[in-house]
Order: structure tokens, then C-alpha cells, then sequence
């Protein structure tokens, strides 16, 4: 039961989420909500940079290079389908780390540079609000933003 509603949840974030994700474009990519804050093509790339990488602390195998946790928008953004396939592998990754762990594993702890020592289920649910948290900048940025 434990893995059917993990499985959910992922699929309700990837539901609830895709209703920004969905929208962005290469044409409304540098969209800001201001002159202060990054690109919805930022976001979107760090959206999905994130995901992997939340995903390798967790044990998923990855390949993504961190260009914006910490950085400055200066166009990491521009390839919008780039982004569009890193937060499709992050998604599959979660997939496929929640299908194949034990019940048990979700209470063992993982070191994170950001929180300290904290349980797996800790860290997979905080990636998916991390997720959430910036569809939500982008679809305000989409109803807001200008160049």
C-alpha cells in the first residue's frame, strides 16, 4: 500500500504542476515577473536540474550538472525543450526510485548540503514541493511577467 500512495502523490504533483510546466514556450521563456527575479526559462531549467539532483541523493543514477541552485539567470534558460526532458527524467527517476525501494528504506537517513541529516521521505516530499513551489512562480509570471 505504502508504494500505491507514494505513486500518487507524485502523480498528483506531476498533474497539479503540468498546468504551468505545460505553457511554458520558447516564446514566453524570458518572461519575469519583474526586473529582479529570474526567467520562467530559468525556473523551468532549475525545476528540472533539481529534480535529478534531489533524485541522486536519494540513489537515483544522474548525468545533470547543477546550473542555477545558487546562480545568477544569465540564459541557462533558453533551450526550453532541454529543461522540458530533465524534468521529464526527474519525474521518471522519483518513478521509478518509489517502485523499487523497500517500505523500510523511506525512514533512512540521507545527508543534504541544504537541511542536514533528514529521512528519504523527507527529502522526495520536499522535492516535489520544491517543484510545486516554482510551478507556481511560473504560472504567476506567466499571468504577470513581461520582458
Amino acid at each position: 500500500m505504502q508504494k500505491e500512495i507514494l505513486l500518487e502523490i507524485l502523480r498528483q504533483n506531476q498533474f497539479t504542476s503540468h498546468f504551468s510546466l505545460d505553457r511554458v514556450s520558447e516564446e514566453n521563456a524570458s518572461l519575469r515577473l519583474n526586473g529582479k527575479t529570474s526567467s520562467i526559462g530559468f525556473i523551468y531549467r532549475h525545476i528540472g536540474e533539481t529534480m535529478n539532483l534531489f533524485g541522486a541523493l536519494l540513489g537515483v543514477p544522474t548525468d545533470v550538472k547543477n546550473t542555477t541552485m545558487g546562480q545568477t539567470d544569465t540564459g541557462q534558460g533558453v533551450d526550453v525543450e532541454f529543461s522540458r526532458q530533465l524534468i521529464s527524467r526527474g519525474y521518471a527517476g522519483l518513478k521509478d526510485l518509489v517502485e523499487n525501494s523497500a517500505d523500510e528504506d523511506w525512514l533512512k537517513p540521507v545527508d543534504t548540503p541544504f537541511f542536514g541529516t533528514v529521512t528519504r521521505i523527507r527529502l522526495f516530499v520536499h522535492a516535489l514541493f520544491h517543484t510545486s513551489n516554482h510551478a507556481g512562480q511560473i504560472s504567476l509570471t506567466l499571468a504577470r511577467g513581461s520582458k
